[in-house]
């Protein structure tokens, strides 16, 4: 049995829509999601707020940076509800654990009760990134990995993997199978901020990199085949 950390998007909800949350896509995501928890393998998820706010975005438009990230951070707490309602209705127990105070709605982020809901078979969204503006919620799927323990950090992405190009731009594309952090790092390819990864090396938890488009993909990396990209 091993534990895993699963990192979405916010802009992997939106689906067929231009902006905000494709509820046929929340329910194929939760049900790939319930699969990895019908195999006793524990699971929790950070999720972005991209689909609906970025505080960086607005930033540069002139609202305060602060304010626009507290905003951002919202902005994944309605996100996780989506995917809870999502979860719940297939019948498995899932709590939203947020950074910031929102008592009537989710629970406040505690490591050792995180831990012991994981423990207890449930899954575990963390919301409202790390609770601090300037972070983003790579950031915060690494740091809550590295304190619950997981083994590895799963990065669900709209493409295969690494490339050394954007493949969706360039066919000629070339997939990387396996990099180290330091590759990561100094080609500064654009697969998690640097903070996420850096903290990733310093603690010794691997990276996938995968496609959640792709169908069965996230209960394969389960099951043990090498799907992706790997980083470690």
């Amino acid at each position: 049995m091993k534990r895993y950390l699963l990192k979405l998007s916010g802009e992997a909800l939106i689906g067929k829509y231009d902006y905000g949350i494709d509820p046929d896509v929340v329910s194929q995501i939760s049900k790939d999601i319930v699969e990895v928890n019908k195999t006793k393998n524990q699971l929790a998820l950070v999720v972005g707020g991209g689909n609906i706010f970025r505080g960086a975005g607005l930033a540069e438009a002139g609202i305060d940076r602060v304010t626009g990230d507290n905003i951002g951070m919202l902005a994944t707490v309605i996100n996780s509800l989506a995917l809870q309602d999502a979860i719940e209705k297939l019948d498995v127990q899932c709590r939203v654990m947020s950074a910031v105070r929102i008592n009537q709605i989710s629970e406040d982020y505690i490591r050792r009760r995180a831990i012991r809901h994981l423990e207890k078979g449930r899954i575990v969204i963390f919301a409202a990134g790390t609770g601090n503006p300037f972070f983003t919620t790579d950031t915060a799927a690494s740091l809550r990995a590295i304190e619950i323990n997981a083994d590895m950090v799963l990065k669900a992405t709209k493409v295969n993997g690494v490339y050394d190009q954007d493949p969706i731009k360039n066919k000629d594309a070339k997939l990387f199978k396996k990099l180290s952090y330091n590759e990561v790092i100094k080609k500064e390819l654009k697969v998690m901020d640097t903070t996420a990864v850096v903290l990733c090396k310093e603690n010794n938890i691997p990276l996938r990199i995968f496609n959640m488009l792709e169908k069965n993909s996230l209960i394969k990396i389960i099951d043990g085949k090498n799907i992706g990209t790997v980083i470690k």
